[in-house]
């Protein structure tokens, strides 16, 4: 079985930790499930880590553990060869590095203006529009 390579932007993670019925949710449970493979690279941990421990997002310390914890054990660690600068946002750049390095097939994103359309074999797609393409039956 052929696994599907996936990197996903904080903004994902982030509202996948706020909200447990969103579609950031569903994407990010698909990503640390078999045959689905999540790939990180040390920033993307980095900032994962600092993001949801922002205070104004009022995400609870045993909640940002679960997360941090789960995707630290399901995920794949790779370290990119390469910095670019392609993104609108330079802090997006860890994303298409890790996607790079990763050879992943999605990069999941809320903020898809930021990114390339496509990175090589990896394209950029929103938390719906990679449910849609990957389980369809869960969008009804």
């Amino acid at each position: 079985m052929v696994s599907l390579r996936l990197v996903i932007d904080t903004n994902v993670v982030v509202s996948a930790a706020l909200k447990s019925q969103s579609l950031q949710r569903t994407a990010l449970v698909i990503a640390l499930t078999k045959p689905a493979r999540l790939y990180l690279s040390k920033p993307i941990l980095d900032e994962y880590t600092d993001v949801l421990s922002r205070p104004e997002l009022r995400i609870r310390k045993g909640i940002r553990a679960q997360f941090m914890q789960l995707i630290q054990n399901c995920g794949q660690v790779v370290t990119p060869m390469r910095r670019l600068e392609i993104c609108t946002d330079a802090d997006d750049n860890i994303f298409l590095e890790c996607a790079d390095a990763a050879r992943a097939d999605y990069l999941i994103t809320g903020n898809s203006k930021h990114f390339p359309l496509h990175w090589k074999q990896t394209k950029v797609v929103s938390a719906r529009e990679f449910v849609s393409l990957v389980s369809p039956h869960l969008l009804g």
